[in-house]
């Protein structure tokens, strides 16, 4: 059988896009291949759960436009579909007056990306929402909320096959051939053909875009994301979600606390390089794939410019002490016995070949194909206003 459109990566973007396309044009024939016995094994399954208000992005880039529009569409279908959710609202933290500049940065961008609600807390405010932070002042962020991404993935999944669309499972894709009018897909276990593609591969969307002529001069570099969980008996230390003011100077938040949508508190994650692409113990080594990474040129600009940065990272995940004293710089009473081991993540990272760090999506369109090469946070939050995209797309594509 041939295919309309084939998804590759059935994470909670290649779920989405498929969802759109088949809501936008029923009957398409459509299937999705994953290399996992499951769905949403990766990023998609493997973080906080986070529904995140845009008020960190750059207005009018890809994130701020999808996470806005995303945002809205996420809430209505959970409320639909009755997946658990719940917007409880997140404070970012100044914990000193050096952080302070960059704080008002932060609530002027949040201001131009059309939130509503958000306003500067001083030291007393913030003691009435959160009691045990210590903060020189912080914003106020109500659209923050927490969900349970796994649970939309999987409702994403019943609603494709209902109208028609197909998954396989344990499907690697291993070569991609073009013959002008169609497309031969080569997995671990059978051969598809198809008249689109469409990449959502995640961690591995570098390499199937090099599959398809794409992203020869981008790499995907995988940062793990480790966690601590606090005892139950200290939860009280945290009511929602607290956050750090992000250092400017590197492309992640910083370690912070989060509410789990079915109870805990959760601490972090770090930043740290992983030596595999699916590296989220640190034994786990792939030595091609760290082979790969290190002689990509991008990746010693990264190194030249963050090292600083990448030892201490490095040093937090090896030391619980250094991880608990970046934790208290949010929540002094916070001790290294309050901490039990959590699980962790691995973020996708896209890096061009000077060095670069993708800080918005990265999305590559040509005739048939269309690679989604660099869709971290907030991707999930941002997952159906990116499907509605991929299916514009798509459906343009098709009346060429």
């Amino acid at each position: 059988m041939k295919y309309d459109v084939i998804v590759i990566g059935g994470g909670v973007v290649g779920l989405a896009s498929a969802y759109r396309i088949l809501e936008q044009q029923p009957g398409t024939r459509l299937c999705i291949l994953e290399k996992e016995a499951a769905i949403a094994l990766h990023q998609s399954g493997n973080n906080s759960g986070v529904i995140h208000s845009g008020i960190y992005y750059k207005p009018g880039s890809l994130k701020a436009i999808n996470c806005k529009t995303g945002y809205s569409q996420l809430l209505q279908f959970a409320a639909e579909h009755s997946i658990p959710h719940d917007i409880c609202g997140k404070i970012i933290v100044a914990t000193n007056k050096s952080e302070l500049q960059a704080l008002d940065n932060i609530y002027h961008r949040g201001l131009a990306n059309d939130l509503k609600g958000i306003y500067k807390m001083n030291p007393d405010e913030v003691k009435e929402r959160e009691p045990h932070v210590k903060a020189e002042a912080a914003i106020w962020v109500p659209q923050t909320g927490i969900i349970d991404y796994k649970e939309f993935s999987a409702r994403l999944l019943q609603l494709i096959q209902h109208q028609g669309g197909e998954i396989f499972l344990n499907n690697k894709v291993e070569k991609i051939e073009n013959d002008q009018s169609s497309f031969k897909i080569t997995t671990s276990r059978a051969e598809y053909n198809t008249s689109f593609v469409i990449n959502c591969a995640g961690l591995y969307s570098d390499r199937i875009a090099q599959m398809t002529g794409q992203a020869q001069d981008l790499q995907i570099i995988p940062f793990r994301g480790e966690y601590f969980m606090l005892k139950l008996e200290k939860e009280y230390l945290v009511n929602n979600l607290i956050y750090p003011v992000p250092d400017p100077n590197f492309p992640f938040l910083g370690v912070h606390f989060t509410r789990l949508i079915h109870g805990g508190r959760e601490a972090g994650p770090n930043a740290v390089l992983a030596f595999r692409r699916e590296g989220y113990n640190k034994s786990d080594i792939h030595f091609r794939e760290l082979f790969d990474i290190l002689r990509f040129p991008g990746f010693h600009n990264i190194m030249k410019k963050y090292w600083r940065e990448g030892l201490g990272e490095m040093y937090r995940s090896w030391s619980k002490t250094a991880f608990t004293k970046a934790l208290q710089k949010l929540i002094p009473d916070i001790q290294k016995e309050d901490l039990v081991r959590g699980g962790s993540g691995v973020r996708a990272q896209t890096c061009d070949i000077e060095g670069n760090l993708s800080d918005d999506f990265v999305i590559f369109d040509q005739p048939g194909v269309l690679n989604v090469c660099n869709a971290p946070s907030p991707a999930a939050t941002s997952s159906l206003s990116i499907g509605s995209t991929i299916a514009n797309s798509y459906l343009k594509n098709k009346k060429r």
